[in-house]
């Protein structure tokens, strides 16, 4: 069999794969479900965030506090962030998940706040940055730069990652894959216009890194960025226009088919 073979047999399994896994069944049992709950851009935009944010460990407890972030700000983020009295605050007292506490909450409202007032909001800030530079990596950086420019606990930096530091990002770069992909299936939203789902990188998580190793793509053995940039080009080269499909694909086949 020839390499060409083994190329196209490896697509036509994982575009079955993405296929298989890229379905409205999906969403329920997924942190993406939280923001699903919302239909103004903004709500779905920070809902996203936030429980992309926390979205590491058992994805039931995920959803539990995700679930419970939304109702500290009456189930309604948008609002809740712009118009946030000091007293009201105080409601998030006491939110812990994993490493994610009341303090790192509270600095995400009003960090989400200056976001909004002086830059723009959150797809500005990224679709600048990705449009420019071709990639996610550059973006990412300036967001979490953006994002530390007010008053902030030091604690919290650790909760955005910086690519240029190493760092695989799959927290954000899947909050990124649910804002602008957007096809029939009906999972990704695509509401952010500007940038290009060709532009995205792969979620790499220890679920994809796993397959991806198991299927012979990603040689890295780290998953940080330099694993992300192996894993793009592969992915790139089965479909340049749609690269991040293939998160469905890998995720699946690890977390659910247990691959």
């Amino acid at each position: 069999m020839s390499k060409t073979t083994d190329i196209n047999s490896m697509k036509e399994f994982l575009d079955e794969k993405s296929a298989k896994h890229n379905s409205l069944t999906f969403i329920e049992f997924d942190p993406i479900s939280i923001p699903h709950r919302f239909s103004k851009k903004e709500d779905i935009e920070i809902a996203g965030f936030l429980s992309a944010t926390i979205a590491w460990g058992n994805r039931k407890s995920i959803l539990t506090s995700a679930n419970r972030m939304m109702m500290m700000m009456d189930e309604s983020p948008f609002d809740f962030v712009m118009n946030h009295s000091a007293k009201e605050l105080l409601r998030l007292n006491k939110f812990a998940h994993r490493t994610f506490n009341d303090q790192d909450f509270k600095h995400f409202v009003k960090a989400l706040k200056f976001i909004y007032l002086k830059k723009g909001g959150m797809e500005k800030v990224f679709s600048d940055e990705m449009i420019g530079y071709r990639n996610p990596q550059h973006a990412i950086a300036a967001f979490k730069r953006l994002f530390f420019e007010i008053s902030h606990p030091a604690r919290t930096r650790k909760h955005i990652s910086n690519p240029m530091e190493g760092s695989s990002a799959k927290r954000i770069n899947m909050y990124l894959r649910w804002m602008v992909r957007k096809d029939k299936h009906g999972v990704d939203f695509g509401i952010w216009k500007k940038p290009s789902p060709s532009l995205l990188s792969i979620p790499l998580d220890v679920h994809t890194g796993n397959v991806s190793r198991k299927l012979g793509l990603l040689t890295r053995k780290q998953n940080d960025w330099k694993a992300v940039e192996e894993l793009d080009a592969v992915l790139r080269s089965f479909d340049a226009s749609d690269p991040v499909k293939y998160d469905f694909a890998l995720f699946g086949l690890g977390a659910i088919e247990k691959f």
